[in-house]
């Protein structure tokens, strides 16, 4: 059996988050041969792996959404048309429109005619379609701004259809957006099964991004946030199965327009083992210590967290708080944050950069997130097999994690709002004055993260739906362990 996993600026890119998940879950499976299609921005991060690829990952292939030079005025070449037939007139226009877009003909646009993005774009049926469009709903703006606009949402589009994915038995889609776009064009190429796995809903994190973003303003906002939930809605249409990682994230799947009888419910799973034998805190160390493992970026608001803890190492000194995480992800967002500690003077603020979480989650006597986003955070799942007390945002299923959705055992941290400084700082100082509290709210987590959270039960979980979909596409399950050079000799 050959799976291809399809990601969108993740693995094996970047650490921690659906990366972490994506890895875990290869390495689960070494009676499957994987390969990886990877979506990124643009050729600079080409090959840059944050990670060892496991033995039975075969290739990693590459999707670039900015894969040429696109200036207003550049040389192009003006002989060369794009002429549309009827169908793919029709289709490309539904797009455009938001209408019923008929998929199969837009697949073939670009992987039968080798169509140029470029000359598309450029041409004289994608102008006549944006003449409509603007006509009909934004005659209010500029012609020439609401063009180029049009332009600049599909050419990221248009590269990714023009990707000739290589055939699988199931394409497995850690996203709908560009992902789910791939996955459905391969599909329909080659008949074989694909799964969809939203660790966040793609849409809300993308309609969250664009309304905070600087470089698009005004309607232009709209333009972009509905071409993702067309794009989420074609991975949903052409999913055999949609998996969220807790009920409120599907109902949000099923409020987007995904179909019920496809959704599935698959909580994450760690190796709560690899936390049992962790190094502790130093004897010596009177310090409270809190940790936050993490990303420095933008989505997890580490501004946020870095006035909570000013405010409450104002009332609690012995409070330290060590972010512990990559920043090369924004590095102008970790500029910003560094000297933001700066400016403030607060003491006790230590950046690690990239860790091995299981050297330092031990030592830590609470963990902290204030992300305005999440999913099911794997740092919330490993700080309780780590037995230490959570504290964070009401975002993703952290309420679910932290309070219990299918237990009575109690609390095992405190949920907050988000982008709230005050309250952020009392549960701070609350939890430093109450050793005792930490304790039984790390016990409880270690219990709830035992309960239902474990790796095991995530590989079950996923050994049934490759089966299922291995079975429904007529493809025997592979008993043995994967073996590369044996595959190879059989090609």
């Amino acid at each position: 059996m050959k799976v291809c996993i399809v990601a969108e600026g993740c693995y094996p890119y970047v650490v921690g988050g659906v990366s972490s998940w994506v890895h875990s879950l290869i390495q689960q499976f070494p009676n499957i041969e994987f390969t990886v299609a990877a979506i990124v921005a643009d050729r600079s991060i080409s090959g840059k792996f944050a990670y060892t690829l496991p033995d039975n990952l075969t290739e990693v292939r590459e999707i670039y959404l900015n894969d040429s030079q696109w200036l207003r005025g550049g040389k192009r070449n003006r002989k060369a048309r794009v002429s549309l037939k009827t169908d793919e007139y029709e289709a490309l226009r539904a797009l455009v429109l938001g209408e019923k877009v008929n998929w199969h003909v837009v697949f073939q646009m670009f992987q039968e005619k080798h169509m140029s993005v470029d000359q598309l774009l450029m041409g004289k049926d994608f102008l006549n379609i944006a003449k409509e469009v603007y006509e009909l709903r934004y005659t209010n703006i500029v012609f020439s701004d609401f063009l180029w606009t049009l332009r600049s949402i599909y050419l990221p589009l248009g590269f990714a259809l023009q990707f000739r994915p290589e055939k699988a038995d199931l394409y497995h889609c850690v996203a709908t957006g560009y992902s789910g776009v791939i996955g459905s064009m391969a599909k329909d190429m080659y008949g074989s099964r694909l799964l969809v796995s939203e660790h966040g809903i793609y849409t809300r994190e993308r309609e969250e991004e664009i309304i905070k973003a600087r470089w698009v303003q005004g309607v232009y906002k709209d333009f972009w946030i509905e071409q993702f939930r067309k794009l989420s809605l074609c991975a949903y249409d052409h999913a055999d199965m949609v998996t969220s990682l807790f009920e409120n994230a599907r109902s949000l799947q099923l409020e987007l327009g995904c179909q019920e009888e496809k959704t599935r419910v698959t909580p994450n799973g760690i190796e709560v083992e690899d936390f049992e034998e962790i190094p502790g805190k130093e004897p010596g160390d009177e310090m409270i210590n809190v940790g936050a493992i993490l990303r420095v970026a933008p989505i997890k608001d580490v501004k946020t967290m870095i006035n909570a803890f000013y405010y409450a190492k104002k009332r609690e000194p012995k409070l330290k708080l060590w972010i512990m995480g990559p920043w090369d992800e924004d590095e102008e967002y970790a500029q910003e944050c560094f000297e933001l500690v700066e400016n403030l003077q607060v003491k006790d603020i230590v950046f690690t950069g990239r860790i091995d979480t299981k050297e330092y989650i031990g030592k830590m006597d609470m963990l902290i997130l204030t992300s305005i986003s999440e999913g099911q955070p794997l740092t919330v799942l490993e700080g309780f097999a780590a037995k230490k007390p959570m504290i964070a945002t009401n975002v993703g299923n952290c309420e679910g994690l932290i309070y219990g959705e299918s237990d009575d055992l109690g609390d095992a941290g405190i949920v907050l709002p988000v982008m709230n400084i005050g309250k952020i700082s009392d549960a701070i100082v609350e939890l430093a004055s109450d050793e005792d509290r930490r304790r039984r709210m790390g016990e409880i987590g270690y219990q709830r993260v035992c309960g239902k959270y474990r790796i095991e039960y995530m590989r079950r979980t996923y050994e049934e739906i490759y089966r299922q979909m291995a079975a429904d596409n007529g493809v025997p399950w592979p008993e043995e362990t994967f073996d590369i050079e044996k595959q190879e000799g059989a090609d």
